[in-house]
This record gives structure tokens, sequence and C-alpha cells, in this order.
């Protein structure tokens, strides 16, 4: 069949229709590590549904502590079983998929007692999961794309030391020809209790705002309160803001917006923003329970 040449107007529309699409099209991020239930990370890249894989957690670190991961009933780091993950992570980011660590969680025994303190902790993140010069890495011998800062305990001082710190090692990832990846998983209540001043140092390249298990200011408090609390995290100095919701009810205690709703209520008061980077998913293991990645992306 014969096919009309587009008008002057008709071609303008479209390459107007077209660059909005570029400049606001989001990605999703999810957590990966606390359910043995769930897909392994290699399926978990394979799915085609993620920018951000985050693997969850490093919950014990700081103040003197030998630094210990935790990945549930997945594999055993302190008997070495999770250097198999190895290749897993190198599977992911030939896919393009990047693979984060996420020190702190909502348990666990971590905290930072000066800036040498933290410094020593950014130096044991670099040689055991950034490419350093560790030859015991609790992951094998991959190098991670990046660090999240999910601080929810341990008190609010010295964050803003580590997150300097990381500044330096993503000039030596860069001189070594990679982009060493900072993101940051703070509550939506504004300013946040632990995060805000690590956030506040603009190095950070990633911002998954916590709009769940936080009445306040999720979207079930009202249009209102919600975007009260989204254009003060567009105030921040990060690169991406993504909305952090959980992939099923079971996921949280409150927040959780039907996959439906976020696509055609919430997603569209947010997509406009210029920090919009899409959404953050708690986490794969209800993820795959829900497929909520899948009836979203579409529309992220």
């Amino acid at each position: 069949m014969a096919s009309r040449a587009l008008t002057p107007m008709q071609l303008i529309a479209t390459v107007f229709v077209a660059l909005l699409a570029t400049c606001h099209a989001g990605g999703i991020a999810v957590y990966w590590g606390q359910n043995d239930g769930e897909a392994s990370l290699a399926e978990t890249c394979a799915s085609g549904n993620y920018e951000f894989v985050i693997i969850a957690f490093l919950p014990k670190f700081g103040k003197g502590q030998t630094p210990r991961m935790d990945l549930a009933s997945h594999c055993d780091p302190t008997s070495g079983g999770c250097t198999g993950l190895s290749k897993d992570i190198r599977a992911c980011q030939r896919r393009g998929v990047k693979v984060l660590l996420s020190i702190g969680g909502g348990d666990g025994s971590y905290g930072l007692s000066s800036p040498g303190d933290a410094r020593q902790v950014a130096m044991y993140l670099w040689n055991n999961f950034l490419g350093g010069s560790s030859s015991s890495s609790p992951l094998g011998d991959a190098v991670l794309d990046g660090i999240d800062f999910d601080i929810e305990l341990g008190g609010a001082k010295f964050w803003d030391d580590l997150a300097s710190v990381n500044r330096d090692l993503k000039s030596l990832g860069k001189s070594g020809g990679r982009r060493v990846v900072l993101s940051a998983a703070p509550q939506c209540p504004f300013p946040d209790e632990w995060d805000g001043g690590a956030i506040n140092t603009g190095l950070f390249d990633a911002v998954w705002v916590q709009f769940y298990n936080n009445p306040e200011c999720q979207f079930s408090a009202g249009r209102g309160a919600f975007m009260d609390a989204w254009r003060k995290w567009e105030s921040v100095p990060a690169g991406r803001l993504f909305l952090g919701l959980p992939a099923s009810k079971d996921a949280a205690g409150t927040g959780f917006v039907p996959a439906g709703e976020l696509n055609s209520r919430v997603l569209p008061l947010i997509r406009g923003s210029p920090k919009y980077g899409g959404v953050m998913l708690w986490s794969k293991y209800y993820d795959d329970r829900t497929g909520y990645s899948s009836a979203i992306k579409n529309h992220v």
C-alpha cells in the first residue's frame, strides 16, 4: 500500500513528540538479594525490565566493625559462597544493566564515628567492589558499577564525608575508563534524616525516594501532599530522581500503588520533571509475584 508523505506540520509534530519521549524516558531500578525465592541475578537482568539492579545489603560496617554482607539465603558471603555471583554481575553488565551494592538497609549494625572512619569504609568499598586491590571480595572478581546509600540507622553524622571520599573514588574509576555511580534511597519526608547531608554534596547520580511507609507524603495522602514532597526532592543537587514504590501490597506496610493507577494517575504528574529518572521497586521478589515492572515499563 502506498503511503502519503507527511506535511511539514505533521513532520514537526512527530519530531516534537519523539523528542519529548526521549527527554522524559525513564528506567526501572530494583533491589535484589533479600529473598532466595526471587529470580537469580542473571535472570533478573535478562528480563529486560531494569536499568539498575541494586544488590542488598551490606548491613554491617563502620565504627571499627568488620564489614559483612547479607544476601539472605542466596549465598553465604562469610564462607566465600557468594563469589559465584561475579559471573551473573558480568552478564548483567554485558546487557547494559548497572549493578550497584546497597549499604545500610532497615536492619543492621552500621554507622560512622568520624571522617577517618568514613574514609576507611570508602576504601573498603573501593577495594572489594569497585576495582581496587582486594583479592577476597565477597562477590568475587567482578567490578560493580557503584554504591547505593540506603541509610536508615546509625545516626546522621559523617555520611557526607563518606560521599565526599567516594567523589575521589569516582575520579579513580573515571581515570580507569569507568564511571562509578552513586545513588541514595532516602525516605520521602524532606529533608531525609540520614541521607540528607550526603545528598546535598551534589555527588549523587540517582536518588530513588521511598514514597512508601511514609503516609504523610506517599500518593495515598493525596495528590497535593505527594506533589509537594516530589517538588521538594526536585530541589536536591542530584542527577536523576526516581519514584520509589513497593512492587506489591505485601512489600511494604503502606504506599502500594496499583500498576494501572501508577500509569494513568501518578506518572503523568512527574514525567515532565527535568530530573525525572523513572521508578524504583522494592523488591525483585515481590515483582516476580506481581509482574509490576512488566506492567509499567512502557509507561515509565
